[in-house]
């Protein structure tokens, strides 16, 4: 099955407790791609300037990611962002953000991406993610991001956002902004009112939620005990839940669940380095052993 992923492309510049690198590869969409990739074929939809390196596209082609929906400003330059994590590895703060070529990107996806059958839109305008919409034709699932930025200054494009998709992904702080709820379960049960079929609520080193109104299900996170750069631990999430949906091909209760711990796993192993470091050294029958563990752990 097709899927489809609409996001942002990054040059990070990150400091860690750890380390610091400059100029790593980021943004949802790669951190999603690749992570979808462990489970089938990917289509990307992005923007970048002159500056991307060509080594990154043969990169993407290799693991099965087609990147053809990726467009190269003449002349621009990449979006950027710097940011510095605290030694407990769950605060950051952002010291510079540079939008460049993300700030006017008004995706235009080639004829064969619009039949997709599974989309991610991931962390972005919600009118970006509308005019996305406005382009597929028929998808069986689409699922969107978002974040208290756009809770704040697009609320009224995110509702309308809202009615076109079936599920949502937000972290639970962002679930409560949405809401004005102060539970996590309230507050995705009252998103389901906006017009969601579900809610998946990421709770970081905590696990993740999934809500729908007759169903109810909670992943922990795997206990990864080497840190070493958070940057992309959402997207990655969703990349593994989502392709591991579209490799199923429905959406039952076995497929969710397995998805979720899906998600988790891809997840855990992206932070163990900086950018995509961890994923080129591993594949799928490494995710499927982590998978074993951590069946180990869970089962009572």
């Amino acid at each position: 099955m097709t899927l489809l992923i609409v996001g942002s492309v990054a040059f990070d510049t990150i400091e860690t407790p750890i380390a610091k690198r400059e100029n790593i590869l980021g943004g949802s969409a790669p951190f999603f791609a690749y992570a979808a990739s462990f489970f089938g074929p990917v289509q990307m939809v992005g923007v970048v300037g002159e500056d991307w390196p060509e080594e990154y596209t043969e990169m993407f082609r290799q693991q099965g990611i087609d990147s053809s929906g990726l467009e190269i400003v003449p002349g621009g330059k990449t979006f950027r962002w710097s940011g510095k994590y605290h030694e407990n590895m769950n605060d950051r703060e952002t010291l510079d953000t540079q939008l460049n070529v993300l700030g006017h990107f008004q995706p235009k996806l080639p004829e064969s991406f619009r039949r997709a059958q599974y989309v991610f839109l991931a962390n972005g305008a919600p009118s970006t993610g509308l005019s996305v919409l406005d382009q597929i034709q028929g998808a069986d699932l689409v699922v969107a991001d978002t974040m208290d930025l756009w809770i704040n200054i697009a609320r009224d494009d995110l509702n309308t956002l809202l009615k076109r998709v079936d599920g949502l992904v937000l972290n639970d702080s962002e679930a409560k902004m949405l809401t004005h709820e102060l539970n996590t379960i309230t507050a995705a049960k009252k998103i389901l009112n906006l017009g969601p079929k579900f809610v998946v609520v990421k709770k970081g080193e905590h696990g993740a939620l999934f809500i729908s109104e007759y169903e109810t299900y909670l992943v922990p996170a795997f206990p990864t005990e080497n840190v070493v750069d958070p940057t992309g631990a959402g997207d990655s999430f969703a990349g593994g839940m989502m392709g591991y949906i579209a490799s199923q091909g429905n959406l039952n209760s076995e497929t969710i669940k397995n998805a979720l711990v899906y998600g988790t796993l891809v997840a855990s192993f992206g932070v163990e380095g900086f950018s995509l470091d961890r994923y080129k050294e591993i594949d799928r029958a490494g995710i499927d052993q982590r998978l074993a563990l951590f069946r180990k752990m869970t089962s009572f």
